[in-house]
């Protein structure tokens, strides 16, 4: 069959595969997003003994394969099937999209944390100290100091991990979600066609590629001040890449 026959009769299933694939991405980075920030601070300012758990987390995440994850998830959750009715929470682990997404959340939001924690520990000691010196408290200091800073430095991390764990998403078929990996490989089990795959690293190709973009955009207005700044003085420092 040609590939752009393919393509015409199977588009409405890439679509729907493609439009999971994100969905699962944004909101498994949306999770990990609202949770890392604490978790950093925790990782940067808390005793040894109270960042023992959070470090054996995160070590566990980074060195263990997400898939391994994501089978303890989805098939380690149905030996404590009578636990987790009891606690009213089988109807959560029983669906596919559900693990999968708690996966792909727990997974980023360690590399998130640890991302932010580098960017926390390179905001300069001296604006700290600064904002400290004419009154701003605890909670103003992290929110119009320390995080701006932050996140301006880890920008380009962020977006990475952005970028892998969208990538890692195509894991999520193996339990049965189907998202654009899911799609693709439904499709060639019926037509044994291997061009199939070829769009779905083309779609896979596009969506990295519009992130990046609206990602570098982001970076821009978030350094909008210090390309002002700069310009004043005459020169103007090149953009950070983002690794696509």
């Amino acid at each position: 069959m040609n590939p752009f026959e393919i393509l015409a009769q199977y588009w409405p299933r890439l679509m729907d595969g493609t439009l999971m694939t994100i969905k699962l991405t944004l909101l498994g980075a949306f999770i990990a997003a609202l949770v890392s920030p604490g978790l950093a601070l925790i990782r940067v300012h808390a005793l040894p003994i109270a960042q023992a758990p959070l470090r054996l987390y995160i070590s566990f995440v980074r060195g263990s394969p997400i898939l391994a994850q994501l089978f303890l998830i989805f098939y380690g959750s149905g030996q404590f099937r009578p636990v987790l009715q009891e606690w009213g929470l089988w109807s959560f682990f029983r669906d596919p999209f559900n693990c999968a997404l708690l996966a792909f959340a727990l997974n980023s939001t360690a590399y998130q944390t640890e991302i932010l924690r580098g960017g926390i520990i390179g905001v300069p000691r001296g604006e700290i100290e600064a904002a400290r010196a004419i009154g701003m408290s605890r909670q103003k200091v992290l929110r119009r100091v320390v995080f701006p800073h932050a996140y301006r430095m880890s920008w380009p991390a962020l977006g990475n991990e952005v970028i892998l764990l969208m990538k890692a998403s195509a894991l999520a078929s193996v339990v049965t979600v189907f998202d654009l990996m899911g799609r693709s490989r439904q499709i060639f089990s019926r037509t044994f066609d291997f061009s199939v795959y070829l769009w779905a690293a083309l779609i896979y190709l596009c969506i990295t590629a519009i992130f990046v973009l609206l990602w570098r955009q982001a970076e821009r207005r978030l350094s909008r001040h210090i390309t002002a700044r700069d310009k004043s003085h005459g020169t103007v420092p090149p953009l950070k890449e983002t690794r696509p």
